[in-house]
């Protein structure tokens, strides 16, 4: 009896003892999805199909706003698809995503169809399309269409939906993870973990692979870059690539306890209110859960629960004006020439309410702006492109640190200089 008692002792010790306060952490977690859920309601643009996948693994649920929610991606997010589709962009990562989202809700997929030159396919059929052009163009000139994050997306989706994905397909990522092509720093956090998402899921279906050993090798790669990104706080790359890399490990077998390092991170992130863009909790919340994405592919929507209640806010009561501070805006073009204004803006006004104001200026800054799932971001300044069809993006920096998140969610809260450079990738 003893001698079992040490071997559950030392399993524990092995596997990470639970959380003295994992009945507050599913409190915890519950008024995160309670957020997520509220989101719906202010949110702008087109509907968020992550937001749909977070809120279906969610163990609460709300199913009037859910299928409220679903009906306006099968509708307004479905046109913008089908408007991109008719002018042959490649949208592999919205595609896949919302794939993903109609599957979490045991959607049949089959029955969703997008009409191109008057040809009226299935939405796997497009989306099978898009990644053979992917395939095609890293092929021609070692590299996607778009970049491996939304490839990966393309496989997950493609999998989780029941398709054998195309050997060629895989092996196309398998040797990308291989040759080291996913881009460096906290970006490749991201691209690491939904590849090795995709990648399980792959080895999961047993689908035929050109190298079984090598799928094997690269799902070892991915994990082992994942938990070489760990910083001393816990998180995982950074703020904002910690939930997918979680949830990447837990999909390739890792078990993460409720009080490791990684967890404990988001959950202060979360309390700090550092998740306040509705993509960002979306990635944090399944993570916190103990699920991901690969979830999906075994989710049955049977006898779901039904009493997740959100509940009305107070509104925000003015406390009057604010006090200013002073910012340095530099705009480095492509060919190196910059150029520096200065502008005064209320304390704790977003990075793109501060671009706004000093636009209004009138001293010669512009600025242009697009929409996507994490928000706004500047697709031109001062006149000047960067967009993802020409490899080139505006790359945001306060006082020489980059900064991880966009043009909405970063607050002026101090005198500081901001850079912003048509940069390259």
């Amino acid at each position: 009896m003893l001698s079992l008692v040490i071997i559950v002792g030392l399993l524990a010790f092995a596997f990470g003892k639970p959380c003295a306060t994992e009945g507050s952490n599913r409190e915890f977690h519950l008024s995160l999805n309670k957020n997520l859920l509220r989101s719906l309601e202010t949110q702008e643009g087109l509907p968020n199909p992550s937001v749909h996948l977070a809120l279906r693994l969610s163990d609460n649920h709300n199913p009037p706003k859910e299928s409220e929610h679903l009906n306006r991606l099968k509708n307004l997010l479905h046109n913008d698809i089908q408007s991109s589709l008719s002018n042959s962009q490649s949208v592999v990562g919205l595609l896949a995503l919302y794939t993903l989202a109609l599957k979490s809700s045991c959607y049949d997929l089959n029955t969703v169809t997008f009409t191109v030159s008057e040809k009226s396919e299935t939405l796997l059929t497009h989306l099978k399309q898009q990644m053979d052009d992917e395939k095609d163009n890293i092929a021609f000139s070692h590299r996607p269409l778009t970049n491996y994050y939304q490839y990966s997306l393309g496989v997950l989706a493609l999998c989780v939906s029941g398709i054998r994905v195309n050997n060629h397909v895989s092996n196309k990522l398998i040797k990308a993870v291989e040759m080291e092509h996913f881009k460096h720093g906290d970006e490749s956090t991201d691209t690491n973990a939904m590849a090795g998402m995709a990648l399980q899921c792959v080895k999961d279906a047993g689908s035929h692979v050109q190298n079984a050993a090598e799928l094997d090798a690269a799902l070892s790669q991915i994990k082992q870059k994942l938990l070489a990104s760990r910083r001393d706080d816990g998180h995982i790359g950074n703020e904002f690539s910690t939930g997918l890399a979680v949830q990447a490990l837990i999909a390739m077998g890792s078990r993460v306890a409720e009080c490791a390092a990684s967890m404990e991170a988001m959950r202060t992130d979360a309390r700090s209110n550092t998740y306040n863009n509705p993509m960002a909790l979306s990635q944090i919340l399944p993570a916190l859960q103990h699920k991901s994405y690969l979830s999906i592919k075994s989710k049955e929507c049977l006898n779901e629960d039904d009493t997740l209640v959100v509940e009305p806010i107070d509104p925000v009561v003015d406390s009057g004006s604010k006090s200013t501070v002073t910012v340095l805006v530099e705009v480095v073009a492509s060919s190196g020439a910059a150029a520096v204004y200065s502008v005064d803006v209320p304390k704790g006004d977003s990075l793109l309410e501060a671009l706004e104001i000093l636009k209004g200026k009138n001293v010669g800054f512009t600025f242009e702006k697009e929409s996507s799932l994490w928000g706004n971001f500047l697709s031109a300044v001062n006149g000047e492109q960067a967009r993802q069809s020409d490899r080139r993006y505006w790359h945001l920096s306060s006082d020489g640190t980059a900064l991880i998140q966009g043009v909405n969610d970063f607050k002026i809260e101090a005198v500081q200089k901001i850079t912003i450079k048509n940069t390259s990738y």
